[in-house]
């Protein structure tokens, strides 16, 4: 049973009533009540509520006193060495099956963070953390409590070892405006730019450089390289091949605008739906989209504009809207997750599901995927606060970490994985951040 389940195993065997729920533990029926009762708030979502959070400080406690499973039937260090000196196994799948060990044996810890401005420091609530290629730093958004957003670098260089100082900077171009639930921020190559929107309307999407930063002058800051104003933003992506050099795109309602930051020239592409998700292929300039039909598509962005003539190349489809894709690095298979709480890899080549990662939960939001090739490991939170982790060879679910918080809408974890945070001598581990806190779980 997955721990996250909101149901209840004695609701599978005790008959629903009308009106009524079942208490297992006083093995009765009680008369369910409007939610608006301020007297006896009794009502089927308080229940679930109520057996959710159970469910989660019981995993909180075993996670605690190490009460560990193995992750497959007779996997340990021991047979896994063994069959490596045996030739039974090549470096690789070695590597592989050591880090899903380490994995299911992480401990959690939380990270004390100092900011040189003491009234930053854990007063504002992660809204989300991203790593650079290197995972030497971390970029956070932090929804501020009097409304607007701040932005801090946190550099990993001494994590495990002293607390962690984050460097705060003020939102300069998105004043006096919270984070809503959609916000989106697409940083990519972050040693150079990152990329952001909001979803809102009236919305609006720019294009920054990450020495925005780190300048330690103030009048030194170098401006927003691109910013324009639009109606609707879904998602936005930034390509890093050459061929298609210096353009972004941003996922719009029913349309797909890719913009050339140095000359400004924009291209537009029609869609049917909603473009909730969006990636570039590095090997070639090719746009990979997500929609909210559930459709997903590729446009190749050397194409001209000509009216009436078809956009999409690739296509695929989900039962439900798609709200994450990732490509894998050979850039043959496709990862996208949907609403419905599916993770499916999809073949590119013969345009067919391969695979798929189930216990995922999604009904409405907006959720990562995080793919760590090397490692072998697929990394998403849903929207039931829950972290899992699977096998990216064979979608076998490794581990399933409980929010250290209740969960809440306002309180989906936002996670970073590298088995190097803080550069190539780093420490592995998973960076947790939700709420004001910060959590390292890391390899025992």
């Amino acid at each position: 049973e997955d721990p996250s389940s909101s149901s209840l195993t004695q609701s599978s065997i005790v008959p629903e009533l009308p009106g009524f729920y079942y208490d297992s533990e006083k093995n009765r029926y009680f008369r369910l009540l409007p939610g608006h009762n301020n007297y006896n708030p009794l009502t089927k979502e308080s229940i679930q509520y109520k057996a959710m959070e159970c469910k989660r400080l019981r995993l909180l406690e075993e996670e605690e006193k190490q009460k560990k499973k193995a992750t497959r039937a007779g996997l340990n260090s021991s047979v896994l060495l063994q069959k490596r000196q045996l030739g039974l196994l090549s470096s690789t799948s070695y590597c592989r099956l050591v880090h899903e060990l380490k994995v299911n044996c992480m401990q959690r810890r939380k990270i004390e963070i100092h900011s040189p401005d003491s009234s930053d420091a854990g007063t504002n609530n992660f809204k989300i953390i991203v790593a650079d290629a290197a995972c030497e730093r971390i970029f956070t958004v932090h929804d501020v409590e009097h409304g607007g957003c701040k932005y801090g670098i946190i550099n990993l260089s001494g994590l495990g070892k002293e607390p962690l100082t984050v460097e705060m900077y003020d939102n300069l171009y998105f004043t006096n405006r919270k984070v809503p639930e959609e916000a989106l921020f697409s940083l990519t190559h972050f040693s150079k730019l990152c990329l952001m929107g909001i979803a809102e309307t009236p919305g609006c999407a720019s294009l920054l450089p990450a020495s925005l930063f780190s300048s330690t002058n103030p009048g030194d800051r170098p401006g927003m390289l691109c910013s324009f104003k639009i109606s609707t933003a879904w998602s936005c992506a930034w390509c890093l091949n050459p061929q298609a050099d210096n353009c972004f795109s941003t996922g719009l309602t029913r349309r797909v605008l890719v913009t050339n930051v140095v000359t400004g020239h924009r291209q537009t592409f029609g869609t049917s739906s909603d473009v909730l998700a969006q990636q570039f292929a590095t090997q070639t300039p090719v746009l990979y989209n997500g929609c909210r039909s559930g459709e997903l598509f590729s446009i190749d962005v050397r194409q001209r504009n000509r009216k009436g003539q078809s956009w999409k190349a690739t296509r695929l489809f989900h039962d439900s809207a798609v709200t994450s894709i990732r490509l894998l690095e050979a850039e043959h298979h496709l990862l996208a997750a949907d609403m419905a709480g599916k993770i499916k890899l999809w073949d590119l080549r013969t345009a067919k599901c391969v695979k798929q990662y189930k216990g995922h939960h999604n009904e409405y939001a907006v959720l990562p995927l995080h793919v760590n090739e090397e490692e072998g490991l697929l990394t998403a939170v849903g929207q039931d606060c829950y972290t899992r982790i699977w096998s990216l060879q064979d979608a076998h679910l490794l581990r399933t970490i409980p929010s250290p918080h209740p969960s809440s809408k306002d309180a989906i974890p936002s996670v970073v994985f590298s088995s190097s945070l803080g550069g190539s001598r780093g420490v592995p581990g998973l960076l947790m951040a939700v709420k004001q806190d910060l959590y390292h779980f890391s390899y025992n």
